[in-house]
């Protein structure tokens, strides 16, 4: 089933890292990728660290890569505000990825549209709150990734996507979701590597926004079981991975021609 794939995006935190720490032969498996001829692109919708320091974070690790293999949706929400013409923004996220944003001017009020990206223990009523009354007052709702949740190293913690549904539940509009499972998220990685759907493959331990996000856009979807991998909540999404391996260590030989 795997036979034809020339490239493959992965994710990062939960496959390659969980916070500060690398799972076990995940660069060692980076580099036989690459003697084996694979394309890479690092695909994260991680928005609590800009894309920069999640370069270096991946540079310690002992992960070698380039410049343009690293996508993140900070980059393509500013692409979609270039876009769609959205010179002014609101920004809820941390101050580190605000720089991701620094070619649009942040405004309070008046904005084109309200953009959603991590800000941990900082969401509060206030911060929603304000993003509420912007997007009633006309903002469009950008979201950088609605996951639910995400494991950190003292276990799962609320992702971005719970105050995304706020939001949406309170104006009645739904979010234009620039990360993975969006299906554009995944086009636009395919462009960039110059490959058809049926070439690639992605690995996740996200059984929605990777592994589902993946085959719905036609690409083959490899489940890893490190990160925020559950069983009981794969049997529940009824979402098919192409194959299940323990974790990114098994990827290349799985793909051994």
């Amino acid at each position: 089933m795997l036979e034809e794939v020339r490239a493959l995006m992965i994710d990062l935190d939960g496959v390659l890292y969980v916070e500060d720490e690398p799972v076990a032969g995940a660069v060692e498996a980076v580099e036989r990728l690459r003697r084996e001829g694979i394309a890479l692109r690092f695909v994260t919708n991680t928005t609590a660290h800009s894309r920069t320091r999640t370069f270096e974070k991946l540079t310690r690790l002992g992960v070698s890569l380039a410049a343009h293999e690293l996508i993140t949706p900070a980059a393509l929400a500013v692409a979609l505000c270039r876009e769609r013409d959205h010179r002014r923004v609101s920004l809820v996220m941390n101050e580190e990825v605000k720089h991701d944003f620094a070619e649009l001017e942040e405004a309070e009020a008046g904005s084109d549209a309200v953009i959603i990206g991590d800000l941990g223990p900082a969401f509060g009523y206030d911060v929603l709150n304000h993003a509420f009354r912007q997007v009633m007052e006309g903002a469009e709702l950008v979201a950088l990734q609605k996951n639910r949740y995400w494991m950190r190293g003292d276990g799962l913690s609320l992702d971005v996507g719970p105050f995304v549904a706020a939001i949406e539940f309170a104006t009645g509009r739904e979010a234009y979701v620039v990360g993975k499972p969006a299906r554009g998220f995944f086009e636009q990685v395919l462009a960039d590597l110059g490959v058809t759907a049926a070439q690639a493959a992605m690995v996740g331990d996200d059984i929605e926004s990777d592994i589902g996000g993946a085959l719905r856009a036609g690409i083959d979807a490899i489940l890893v079981r490190t990160g925020k991998y559950r069983e009981d909540q794969v049997r529940q999404s009824g979402v098919e991975p192409t194959a299940v391996v323990d974790s990114i260590a098994d990827v290349p030989q799985l793909l051994e021609r």
